[in-house]
């Protein structure tokens, strides 16, 4: 063999060059063979004794691709789960799903609000505008967001919204369209065809009347193509109450399924590009059918699962420092991401991929402006700083003159899974139930564990004895108070 021969191979087209980089490996590797070297003296003759074979090196290289493929894909991949299950539960584009009551632990989205009244449009605008009306705040209000598909919200809706509680028709455009807006619109650009709004229709009391009423005020939304606007066409809700609505995380290939929908389904974002042959070599490429033996099953699973290890050990870190100082609670998301999410990752520098995907690996939706008409806090550890166990007790005292002007409530989910605990009873409390007890002082205590204190039963939020499980404590409405840090929520403290 000469030293001009490997040159000639490298100026050979492999079949399908650019989406098959392992299949390149075993080229190279047979065409050495072929001209007579072994596997012992010549694969890599002047790879040093003990160095990654270019096989490894490929499979190595897959798997890192995987790992960012999954970082990044993450807020789009947990739409596309929660558009499915939607789908599975007969929703249709441009319909709406709803929990015609509290939602029981059959709702697995990640981090969802058990004592909200949810209503979830899914928009596709692939054939045109789409208009949500959200009617005026008096008998009800509702609050909540418009996303695209990469959960970047478009506009807050309601009292804290674009419609300042008077209610209004928005108006949600495709991609780059451009045509002379109709009076009375409020027009919302989306960066995709897809979409969502998540609606809360606020409760007063909790009552099963107060519940009943706010799903009547919930149902006076509308949805329709704005091409049917004069013919009135009726909204269609799809009641999803008693079904399962599965949307959690699935740290196995088929995650990449659910990418390769998106890929296949949106237009690529100009800040994206960068990514399209990165996935290629993952075998998702727009336009194609999706080939994961282009990059073979392990290789997926073995980034999958360092991504999942990467996001975990990223969340831990958003609760340093925390939000009050000498306690354990944070807002579980950077505030770069906040900043970078209320204006469409438009600053020239900065586009943090990283902390978007930590943020989505553990919640859905954002808010234009967070803080205005809801807050959180999130913890993991309780006051002695171990993780929540769910064969042990704990308490949290939340202190009185809770800085909300709508309700606050405490919340428990999966820490493994970051949804609600499958098969429990509740999986929170509110300060709407009306049984919660108060103390003289008019503070409440919350308590959590596998059991429940003698006399305490409608203060407690039930947990699983052999699980870990984590808080989220929400403000709707939040006050001065809270972000000035005169009111502070301490820890939750294990108790005998």
């Amino acid at each position: 063999m000469t030293s001009r021969q490997p040159v000639l191979f490298l100026s050979v087209p492999l079949p399908g060059a650019g989406s098959n980089v392992l299949a390149a490996a075993f080229c190279l590797i047979a065409f050495l063979a072929g001209c007579g070297y072994t596997t012992t003296d010549a694969t890599h003759p002047s790879k040093p004794e003990g160095k990654p074979s270019v096989v490894d090196e490929m499979n190595r290289m897959i798997e890192r691709r995987a790992v960012e493929a999954v970082i990044w894909g993450m807020p789009a991949v947990n739409y596309d789960l929660m558009l499915q299950a939607a789908i599975h539960n007969g929703v249709r584009p441009n319909q709406i799903a709803y929990w015609s009551r509290l939602s029981s632990w059959k709702n697995q989205t990640l981090t969802p609000n058990p004592d909200a009244l949810y209503f979830m449009p899914f928009y596709n605008v692939k054939d045109g505008p789409v208009v949500l009306e959200i009617p005026p705040a008096g008998d009800g209000t509702i609050v909540g967001s418009v996303d695209d598909c990469w959960q970047t919200a478009l506009e807050d809706v309601g009292p804290a919204g674009a419609d300042k509680g008077k209610g209004g028709k928005y108006l949600i455009l495709p991609p780059d369209m451009r045509f002379k807006m109709p009076a009375g619109y409020i027009p919302l650009q989306s960066s995709t065809y897809q979409g969502y709004a998540l609606l809360r229709s606020i409760l007063k009391t909790g009552s099963d009347a107060d519940i009943a009423n706010a799903v009547a005020y919930g149902k006076r939304i509308k949805m329709y193509p704005l091409s049917q606007e004069s013919s009135h066409p009726e909204t269609k809700f799809v009641d999803v109450i008693d079904d399962m609505f599965d949307a959690t995380i699935p740290y196995d290939p088929s995650f990449f399924e659910s990418l390769n929908r998106i890929v296949q389904a949106e237009p690529w974002l100009e800040r994206d590009k960068a990514m399209i042959d990165q996935l290629k070599s993952l075998g998702i490429e727009k336009g194609k059918p999706y080939q994961p033996e282009a990059a073979g099953h392990e290789a997926l699973e073995e980034g999958i699962d360092e991504a999942h290890r990467f996001l975990d050990a990223g969340y831990q870190k958003v609760f340093v420092p925390p939000f009050n100082e000498g306690t354990h609670w944070a807002l579980p998301v950077s505030q770069e991401l906040v900043k970078a999410i209320s204006d469409n990752y438009t600053q020239p520098d900065v586009y943090p991929v990283d902390a978007r995907g930590i943020a989505y690996s553990i919640g859905f939706f954002s808010a234009k402006h967070l803080g205005a008409g809801q807050f959180y806090l999130m913890e993991i550890v309780s006051k002695d700083a171990k993780q929540f166990d769910g064969g042990e007790n704990y308490r949290l005292t939340v202190p009185p003159n809770a800085p909300v002007n709508q309700y606050w409530s405490a919340t428990v989910y999966d820490r493994a899974t970051h949804a609600l605990i499958k098969n429990m009873s509740r999986a929170s409390r509110s300060s709407q139930n009306p049984e919660l007890q108060k103390n003289a002082d008019g503070s409440v205590d919350v308590y959590f564990g596998p059991k429940a204190p003698k006399g305490k039963e409608s203060n407690w939020i039930p947990t699983e004895p052999k699980g870990h499980f984590e808080v989220l404590f929400r403000f709707y409405g939040p006050e001065k108070s809270l972000f000035d840090k005169t009111w502070k929520l301490p820890d939750i403290e294990r108790v005998p």
